[in-house]
């Protein structure tokens, strides 16, 4: 088997981490792997350390379509036997799994495309999802509200469309007390600082960073004035988010932390993993990782995210961009130490019982030994 990965970015998110942890799996489970990503991109570098096959192109020029590139494409598609395509936002007339497809059908590979995707935005186009329908072609989607939506809305076929659910390392998320200590002096913080969140992501527009801030200011100044909250990560909004930590005077409560590969210390570090994103999440691998190491969760109700969190029972949900009901359940949560504690444990059993990464990765792999036998 030869399984082919289609990254078209440069972010290290959870998405970007996924491939390059499903590259090793799959690499270890003997498989051979390609990947065809941006150069000097994050899963680009990752994947070909790990021993996949490399192909790399220029992130600014490729949205031209031009032979070098369709020639380039070609190549490190023709000998897959599946290539898997994250469905990323369109760049002007480019879409990469369209591309892909244009690539396999013009050369006419028996390669068979798999655009992948866990989030819904209303204006992609059904054929950013099925991108050519005379070449063989699925979806996976990583959330059933994904996988429904796909077909109701786009009308794609339902004997097309595969659920599988990412999973997580439960092996690597579970609490470790010689990590808890470690995780003292690689975040520091104010002494007496009580309760401590975490948000933990890309510092951008639709993850909602802003409208924490705003919950935790009205918590602050109010029933919780310890609270502080570390804010993990990279992203285009950081100086914005840092001149606003200023504004609302939250200096003493707010820290930042820059991006890790090794998220396992944060959760060990804080007390409740707060997710305040805004749109476009599918079954976000930090609420995941978080349950795993019985970490409490806050987060928006969108997408995917009802399939974990079951209301009052794994974690609290809010509706997207209100800091007043964010605020209400952060507090609620903390408020109450045995619905706290209950959380913990619910949470670690649901990820052990159904989201286990390395269940997860051998269904990709049976999924694709079904679909190539046929």
């Amino acid at each position: 088997m030869r399984i082919g990965f289609i990254e078209d970015t440069h972010l290290r998110g959870g998405t970007q981490i996924w491939v390059t942890e499903a590259n090793r799996f799959f690499i270890n489970q003997g498989a051979e792997t390609v990947i065809l990503a941006p150069t000097g991109s994050f899963v680009a570098e990752e994947c070909q350390a790990a021993g996949a096959q490399g192909f790399t192109y220029d992130y600014d020029a490729v949205i031209s379509m031009d032979p070098i590139n369709q020639k380039l494409w070609t190549e490190a598609l023709q000998t897959c036997d599946v290539a898997i395509c994250t469905v990323h936002p369109p760049r002007d007339s480019f879409h990469c799994s369209i591309f892909a497809g244009n690539c396999i059908k013009e050369h006419q590979l028996d390669t068979i495309l798999i655009p992948k995707t866990g989030t819904i935005v209303p204006e992609y186009k059904r054929e950013f999802y099925l991108p050519d329908e005379s070449i063989r072609s699925t979806v996976i989607t990583i959330t059933d509200f994904t996988r429904k939506y796909l077909i109701d809305s786009y009308h794609i076929p339902e004997h097309l469309v595969e659920l599988i659910y990412q999973g997580t390392d439960v092996k690597r998320f579970t609490p470790d007390q010689e990590k808890r200590n470690e995780s003292l002096a690689r975040y520091p913080l104010p002494k007496g600082a009580s309760p401590v969140l975490g948000n933990v992501g890309t510092f951008e527009e639709r993850k909602g960073q802003v409208v924490l801030l705003k919950a935790v200011t009205e918590l602050v100044k109010g029933p919780l004035p310890n609270l502080h909250l570390i804010l993990v990560g990279e992203g285009p909004d950081e100086e914005m988010l840092k001149t606003r930590v200023q504004e609302l005077g939250l200096e003493n409560n707010v820290s930042f932390f820059p991006f890790t590969r090794e998220p396992v210390y944060v959760f060990e570090r804080i007390d409740i993993l707060v997710l305040s994103s805004l749109y476009k999440e599918g079954l976000p691998n930090v609420l995941l990782e978080a349950m795993s190491m019985k970490t409490p969760v806050v987060s928006s109700k969108m997408a995917g995210v009802p399939e974990i969190i079951k209301e009052g029972e794994t974690g609290y949900m809010v509706e997207p961009g209100n800091s007043d009901q964010l605020a209400e359940a952060i507090h609620k949560l903390w408020s109450d130490q045995k619905a706290y504690t209950d959380m913990s444990e619910n949470g670690r059993k649901l990820m052990e019982n159904e989201f286990d990464k390395e269940v997860q990765f051998r269904k990709f792999l049976e999924y694709f030994n079904r679909i190539c036998e046929k």
